[in-house]
C-alpha cells in the first residue's frame, strides 16, 4: 500500500512539475503574427521557380530577432530578415522553391525567433507539372475563361 501511494505522489509531482516548465513558456506566435502560414501554389511548369512572401508583424512591445530559417528540404530555399524587426512593424520571410521535379510538393520552413526554443513552421504546397501536362493545363484555362 505505501508503494502504491509512493508512485501515486511522484506521478503526480512529475506530471505538475512538467505542466509548469511547458505552461510558462512564451511561443514565436506570442512576438510575431502571420497573415498566413500556408500558401498553396497551385499547378507550376516544371523547371520554373516560384517564391511567396510569408508576410508578419510584430506583435511584441520590443525588436524580434529572426535568428534562422531553414527549409525541409534543399528545393526549398528561405529568406529571413537581417536587422531586427521593430515594435509593430512588419517584413517577409520568402520561400523559394526551385520546381526541379514534377508532382505534388509539401514543403515546411521552419523561423527560429530568438528567445524562443520551438520554432514557427510556414507550409507551400502545389503540383509541378512537366512541360506537356503543364501546357494541356494553361489550353484547358483558357477555354474555360473564354479564350481570353
Amino acid at each position: 500500500m505505501k508503494k502504491l501511494l509512493f508512485t501515486m505522489a511522484a506521478f503526480a509531482i512529475t506530471s505538475w512539475a512538467v505542466a509548469q516548465k511547458t505552461e510558462g513558456k512564451q511561443k514565436a506566435e506570442d512576438l510575431i503574427s502571420f497573415k498566413e502560414k500556408k500558401h498553396d501554389f497551385g499547378k507550376i511548369k516544371q523547371g520554373s521557380p516560384v517564391t511567396y512572401d510569408f508576410a508578419f508583424q510584430n506583435t511584441s512591445d520590443k525588436p524580434v530577432v529572426i535568428e534562422n530559417a531553414w527549409a525541409s528540404c534543399g528545393c526549398t530555399t528561405p529568406t529571413k530578415p537581417e536587422q531586427p524587426v521593430a515594435k509593430g512593424k512588419s517584413n517577409v520571410i520568402k520561400a523559394g522553391f526551385n520546381a526541379a521535379a514534377a508532382g505534388p510538393f509539401d514543403k515546411t520552413v521552419y523561423v527560429k525567433v530568438q528567445g524562443i526554443d520551438i520554432p514557427l513552421e510556414l507550409r507551400i504546397t502545389g503540383n509541378v507539372l512537366n512541360a506537356e501536362a503543364y501546357a494541356k493545363y494553361e489550353s484547358e484555362n483558357k477555354k474555360n475563361k473564354g479564350g481570353k
